[in-house]
């Protein structure tokens, strides 16, 4: 947040909600998405479209959305630890091709008329899949293609990409599907991956990863660490389950509403999902003015209403259009909910780990989207459609109310997050042969006058939440009971070059912050010592320099 201007000078516009598109790199991979998105949409209506005149429509036309949403839950840690330690350009690549293949497969077997509900089942969850494989990668990317502060721009443009192709798509394979049947579709979707094939394929990216890449344990191991304890991911991560639980019942079930209910063809169904995709495009356009009127939590609370309202007009009323007057509103509250949930998490997260955090988002979203379809559609199955769309609108208002005990943090999004070196390497008489070796114990003494311990108490706790987050599996703080003016910092990290990762590449300004809070309560310079297990193999070393060396 900019503080206030001086007096006289006009206040300072942040950037265009359109800035991002300025770029070229980030304009040619926005349209690739688009049209890979709207194919994407296309392809949904004619999948489901298949399935809503089978015996347990409700729960076959839940499997398929669930088929292409619940790889996320076992996909997405993997994924992201691929997208944080390969080149995420070249993995992008393979993986829309791989989507393609798939799609195309389909589209074949369609046409032959040899897609039973199960084979349609089958390749949903394999592209599925490869979305999965996809999404982190493709989160990542986006910071490396706009300045920090075009970060919520690129993020709402982001979601109003996947709502143009909910507008456009859905309305566009009704049509096609009514005409010609579902192969056309399928095919078209296809093509779209090649569109996104070629968009990367332009773009040469400039590799920011310094450093031997990590091996995929451990880096597994410290993306998990770093959400464990990161309170303010932490909070975003509830807020996205709190939210998709239960809305996803109404993307679940809207094809049986809409046929069996409202009495619709493929174009009327493809008609009510564009009129969602209407609202996400308002939700896109006016969001940065109603998130700086309203903040955070307000906006959320909004989305969550909003969105419960259109699940009970799902419920209750007979009327085509007034069913799509409010899924236009209800639009709006999930492009709201999406971007803010989306930006607030994109802003609070250092680049190291960024691709691995964010897979834990996906699935958290995508994955609770993936059970909570499979579940409302069991459920309605047995329950009626009505009354699960209530129970739905129910329970969004449940969690809107939650806000009051667990709002998004304040700070979420607002602390620096730049990677920065404030520990110089360490110098040693001796050093670990091997990066694995470990576990490491470092040891940091502090002097610290009686007057000042209080403060130096609550500055360490702080620290003690960075240490963790960027690789320590354990902390404690001890008073020594010889000298109580000594206090000494004990941390474990896995490895000795988990250890070294901390000096190179995972110290953001705001953990910087907290260690520099910590040492001027102190007197003096803190000493620090590394302590290894006696079996550590020995590599070359080189005697210590004189002063001591932080971390």
């Amino acid at each position: 947040m900019s503080s206030a201007p001086a007096a006289g000078k006009p206040a300072a516009r942040g950037p265009s909600s359109w800035a991002p598109l300025s770029a070229r790199v980030f304009r040619s991979l926005w349209l690739a998405q688009l049209g890979s998105n709207v194919g994407t949409w296309m392809q949904t209506v004619g999948a489901q479209w298949m399935l809503v005149h089978q015996p347990n429509a409700a729960v076959l036309t839940s499997a398929v959305q669930a088929a292409s949403l619940l790889p996320v839950l076992f996909l997405s840690l993997p994924a992201g630890v691929l997208s944080d330690v390969l080149d995420r350009r070249t993995l992008l690549i393979t993986l829309s091709a791989v989507m393609a293949a798939l799609s195309g497969v389909l589209t074949v077997l369609t046409a032959a008329g040899l897609t039973t509900p199960a084979v349609l089942i089958t390749l949903t969850f394999a592209m599925g899949c490869g979305s999965a494989l996809m999404g982190p990668g493709w989160q990542a990317i986006q910071p490396e293609l706009v300045p920090r502060a075009q970060i919520p721009a690129a993020a709402a443009l982001g979601s109003l990409n996947v709502n143009i192709a909910r507008a456009v798509g859905p309305a566009a394979a009704g049509v096609i599907v009514a005409l010609t049947g579902p192969a056309v579709v399928f095919g078209i979707n296809s093509v779209s991956f090649l569109g996104v094939v070629a968009a990367l394929a332009l773009w040469r990216r400039t590799r920011t990863t310094a450093g031997t890449p990590e091996r995929l344990r451990p880096a597994l191991e410290s993306g998990l660490r770093y959400v464990r304890h990161a309170p303010g991911v932490r909070r975003v991560m509830l807020r996205s389950a709190l939210f998709v639980l239960p809305a996803s019942a109404l993307w679940g079930l809207l094809p049986v509403v809409s046929s069996s209910r409202l009495g619709l063809s493929a174009g009327g169904y493809g008609l009510l999902l564009a009129a969602l995709g209407v609202g996400a495009i308002v939700g896109a356009v006016t969001i940065k003015r109603v998130r700086t009127a309203l903040g955070t939590n307000v906006l959320l609370a909004l989305s969550t209403c909003a969105f419960a309202a259109g699940t009970a007009a799902a419920a209750v009323l007979r009327e085509p259009w007034a069913v799509a007057a409010l899924l236009v509103l209800t639009g709006v509250g999930w492009l709201y909910a999406l971007s803010t949930l989306n930006t607030t998490l994109q802003l609070a997260l250092p680049s190291w780990v960024r691709a691995r955090a964010l897979a834990v988002y996906l699935m958290v979203f995508m994955g609770g989207q993936g059970i909570g379809t499979l579940v409302w559609g069991v459920i309605a199955n047995e329950a009626g459609v009505p009354p699960t769309l209530l129970a739905a609108a129910a329970l969004l208002l449940l969690g809107c109310a939650s806000l009051l005990w667990w709002p998004v943090h304040k700070v979420t999004g607002t602390l620096d997050r730049t990677i920065v070196a404030p520990w110089p390497e360490p110098a040693l008489t001796l050093t670990p042969a091997e990066a694995a070796e470990g576990p490491v114990l470092v040891e940091v003494s502090y002097r610290v006058p009686d007057d000042r311990v209080p403060a130096f108490r609550t500055a360490m706790s702080a620290l003690s939440v960075s240490r963790r987050r960027t690789g320590a599996s354990r902390w404690g703080l001890f008073r020594a009971l010889e000298d109580p003016g000594t206090w000494i910092e004990v941390f474990e990290v896995p490895s000795w070059g988990e250890h070294l990762r901390q000096h190179e590449g995972r110290i953001t300004g705001y953990d910087a912050e907290l260690v520099e809070r910590a040492r001027e309560l102190a007197d003096g310079t803190p000493v620090v010592r590394h302590l290894l297990p006696p079996g550590t193999r020995e590599g070359p070393g080189a005697p210590e320099e004189p002063g001591a060396r932080e971390g």
